[in-house]
Order: C-alpha cells, then structure tokens, then sequence
C-alpha cells in the first residue's frame, strides 16, 4: 500500500482522479526549468509513438522549485507533438505535479513516485531524469516495454558514453556491486530506468527509507534490492549520455552512492559472503557506432589533488587502510606524471579496506567516504593515462579486467571484514 504521509491531500485527488493506469513515467526535479521542456516532449511523443492506446500519467516530484519547473510540467500541451507526429493517443494523457518538500532529496523524490505507482496500480514505473539533454522518445519503449510485455522487473539502462565519463561507474560502482552482487549490471545507479509494479510495491516496504543512505542514494539501493531479490534485471541500450552536470560534486556524488553502496554491506552480508562469481544480465538492442569526442580532463591537477589528499590525510588513512596499502599509496603520489600508475589490484584493495573500516565505523562513516575522494581521483587519472591513447574496444578490456580484480580479491574483503578492528 502506498505510503500516504508521501502523498498531500491535494495530490491524492489529483491521483484518484486519474485512476488506475498502465504506466507511470516518474521526473524528479528541483530548478530544471532550462532543461524539463524537451524531456515532456520526447516523453510525450515516446508516448504516442509506442503506448497511444495505454493508460499512462506523468508524475513530477519538486523538490521546492522556485524556477517555474512544476508549472512548464502540468502546463506542457501534448498538441504540438500529436501536430508533428500525426499519432493521437486513445486515452487522456495526465500531468501531475506534486512538491515533497522544499529542499531536494532524491531518495524522497523516488518514494513518492513509487508510492504513486503503487496507489494507482501501474503495471510499469518509468523514472527519467529531468537533465537528460540526449533524450530520445524510443527511450520510452526500451525502458518501458521490457517490463509492461515481456514481464522484467526492472531495465537499467547502457549509454554510449564520451570517452572519460562515467569513470565512477566504470571504476568503482560496477566492478564492486558487480563483485559482490554477482550481477553485471553497467549502471548501478541509473537516472533513467523502469521497474514492475511488483518491484514498486515491494520496495515501499524496504526498511533502506529509514537509512541516511536510503533519502540520498536509493537508486543502487533500488537496483541491489532487485538483484538480490531474484527479480528479472535486464539492461536496455539507450543512446548517448549527455554529461551529468550534477555529478561535478565529486564529494557529493561519492555520498550518493559509494555511501549507500558500502552502507547496503551490512544488511545484507548473509547473501553476498557466499557469492563467488558474477553472472550476465539480458542485455536489449544494440550499441550505437558514434564517435564522441573524449571529456577533456586535467591530469596534473589529478595527480596534485591525489598527492595532496595521500599527505594530507595520512592519519585518517592509518585507522582505514592496512599499512602495506598505505605504504604503496605514498610511493605512488610521490611519482611524476609521466610514470604515474595505480594498478588495479591496489584500488580493489583500496576499496575493499575502506568499505571493512566503514563497517566497523572506525571513524564517522561519512568521513571514510570522503577520504576516498582523493583516492579516486588518482584511480581516475591512472584510468585516463591507461586510455588516452585507445578506442572504446580496449577501453571495455580495461573495464573487464577492473572487474576482474575486483572479483578475484573478494575474499580478501570477506579477510578484512572479519579482521579490522
């Protein structure tokens, strides 16, 4: 049962109104008034092309806009898109706005879009990000139709991605959730997916809401609860991925989700402990052959910032890593940038320890993700140097072999885990 202290008064009428639909297609905002209007149409006109004769509602979650955002969302009129399209939809399409609260916090955003989807019973819940400048309206089918025909529960989605973005995802999310949930999923925390209405309603009951982590980062928490749910996780190729502005916080983005990937550990350490290998997730339609020009990136500034971080916080590094770790950490910052390497053994290993001393809250735990900021970074500059001079092909070697370490060293985490004081 959706949760009702999410749903105001006012939206509830708006919801009943409306009734049960077929599909929710769920933006979470806070001042995207210079992006939304693209995103409805390409929403819009994913609709008429693909579902014209389906029940489906849009569901804006502001979180205390004060741009006009939830007005351009309620106000945009499907008319030009049918005028272009010449494809007229069966049913009334509706746009509803509501607002959570007056400051943004995604975890809340994506509780009171499942908690609509569950009150009006729809059978697939889409979720697109209100900055995903690339949108295309067959993003709609790829996300949608895997869940409302086929029966998945949930579609993470793949993008084609310039050259150095991503690099997150490509070093830390994946090979780790991917280690120790046993799941290729490329995108563990997506800003674009589906899920089934079972998966919706499900979820609502996760007692990740009551986490910090949860209100910040329930996207992987989102993904991890399908994984080890036995639910049926499929990938969808979307297109390109414009860069995410957002994420140009690194500190903020490692909380969003480095924080509440170390944080599921803990709950869930019963079933990943005995997993040993990962599997392949059902992967749907076909990568795109355009060339994108690489993200340009400082190298110097990297290395600097690695190096400052590794001498700056070495007594914070002390009560997190193990001393041969920290010892190889400091020969690495002190080398040039014509010979600089952090091999990928070391950052499983960096990883691993961080995430046992976050476990055993050796410090604040916030404090322990931010200390891997500065880590990162120098991972993020190995990786750049490691690539600089290949194609994408070679570039998903490097990805697979990342993986691969991460894999091979799992039992030394479950070492770590056990042994960190």
């Amino acid at each position: 049962m959706a949760e009702e202290t999410l749903l105001t008064d006012d939206f509830l009428r708006q919801l009943i109104n409306v009734g049960e639909v077929d599909i929710l297609v769920g933006l979470p905002t806070h001042n995207n008034a210079k992006t939304i209007e693209p995103v409805l149409r390409a929403i819009q006109a994913g609709i008429l092309k693909c579902f014209p004769r389906e029940r489906v509602v849009i569901i804006n979650a502001d979180g205390g806009s004060q741009d006009g955002t939830p007005d351009l969302v309620t106000g945009a009129s499907i008319d030009d898109v049918w005028r272009a399209s010449k494809v007229y939809t069966l049913r009334t399409l509706h746009a509803i706005s509501t607002q959570y609260a007056r400051t943004p916090e995604p975890g809340t955003a994506l509780r009171t879009i499942i908690a609509a989807a569950d009150l009006l019973r729809a059978q697939t819940c889409v979720v697109v990000s209100p900055d995903s400048a690339t949108i295309e309206p067959d993003w709609l089918q790829r996300l949608a139709r895997p869940v409302y025909n086929d029966h998945f529960d949930m579609v993470s989605p793949v993008y084609r991605r310039q050259k150095f973005e991503g690099v997150l995802t490509r070093n830390l999310l994946y090979p780790m959730t991917r280690a120790i949930y046993g799941s290729r999923v490329r995108e563990p925390y997506a800003s674009e997916f589906a899920i089934s209405g079972r998966l919706a309603t499900d979820f609502l009951t996760n007692d990740v809401w009551n986490d910090e982590w949860g209100r910040t980062g329930a996207e992987i928490c989102l993904t991890i609860a399908a994984i080890i749910g036995k639910y049926r996780v499929c990938q969808s190729f979307l297109g390109t991925k414009a860069q995410d502005r957002s994420a140009s916080d690194l500190v903020a983005a490692m909380r969003r989700t480095v924080g509440a990937l170390f944080s599921s550990l803990d709950r869930t350490f019963p079933l990943w402990s005995t997993i040993a290998a990962s599997e392949t997730v059902p992967t749907l339609g076909t990568q795109s052959d355009l060339a994108l020009e690489p993200v340009k990136l400082d190298r110097e500034r990297l290395r600097e910032m690695f190096s400052t971080g590794v001498a700056q916080l070495e007594p914070v590094f002390r009560s997190i890593l193990s001393p041969s770790t920290l010892s190889e950490l400091q020969t690495i910052a002190a080398l040039d940038i014509n010979d600089f390497h952090y091999p990928a053994d070391l950052w499983a290993r960096t990883v691993f320890e961080f995430a046992a001393s976050y476990h055993k809250s050796v410090i604040s735990r916030d404090h322990i993700v931010q200390a891997l900021v500065p880590l990162f970074r120098g991972r993020a500059l190995a990786f750049l140097l490691e690539n600089q001079d290949d194609h994408d092909e070679n570039m998903e070697t490097t990805v697979e072999s990342l993986c691969g370490e991460f894999e091979r060293l799992k039992p030394y985490l479950l070492e770590v885990w056990a042994d960190r004081k």
